[in-house]
């Protein structure tokens, strides 16, 4: 498979390049920045550069075209101020998904947050974003021409990965590592059945295929 990942440098996304490469995908990862080019191709990606919050939809299709998979991972981050919870967390993910539809790239997973909410209330930096990704949410789940799967984890940790998981509609909260949210999402690329999910994930007692087989076609 040629899968493209938007946000190429981020904790989350090199894990998955490196077991994407590793298992024989090529992999695109889009970053922002030319010098995190070397960490891509370090972890077996193919760096584009595209800045997602000033690109058009046509400039993003264009690096999407020919791939059968495409993978949203990209976040302002956790210093980021309000307006960027706006212009990545939700409007470079409905661009992206747009690309996605106008290059034909039907697979599409968006990675999300646990207690994502367009009606989420509060006007705290969390608050915002937490909305801003219940909002780029909804639009990708409306988006019919795409074969979405939502994965919400939880609280994000570096601790190693265990392969172990609890993956559900709703999961309630709880820690996962960095490393098994990697893993879920290499399974979820490979695995359509889990079209129009929007699934919760922590650390649990099932190995990442098993957790995975038994929500698709849920």
């Amino acid at each position: 498979m040629r899968i493209v990942i938007a946000g190429g440098h981020g904790q989350i996304a090199l894990r998955l390049e490196r077991l994407l490469a590793a298992r024989g995908d090529e992999v695109a990862g889009i970053i922002r920045k030319a010098e995190q080019a070397d960490d891509l191709r370090e972890a077996g990606a193919e760096p584009v550069v595209l800045d997602l919050e000033s690109a058009s939809v046509d400039e993003v299709a264009e690096r999407l075209t020919g791939a059968d998979a495409a993978v949203f991972a990209a976040g302002a981050g956790p210093g980021s101020g309000v307006a960027r919870k706006d212009t990545v967390d939700k409007a470079a993910a409905i661009l992206f998904a747009d690309a996605a539809v106008q290059a034909g790239v039907r697979r599409f997973v968006i990675v999300s947050s646990m207690g994502a909410d367009p009606r989420h209330q509060g006007d705290e930096i969390f608050d915002v974003y937490l909305r801003a990704k219940g909002e780029a949410d909804a639009y990708v789940r409306g988006l019919h021409a795409l074969d979405w799967t939502v994965l919400r984890p939880g609280q994000l940790t570096d601790d190693a990965g265990t392969g172990l998981v609890r993956l559900e509609a709703r999961t309630g909260r709880g820690p996962i590592p960095r490393d098994d949210v990697a893993a879920v999402l290499a399974e979820l690329v490979d695995t359509s059945a889990t079209a129009g999910l929007t699934l919760e994930l922590i650390s649990g007692s099932a190995p990442v295929s098993v957790a995975v087989k038994s929500v698709a076609g849920n």
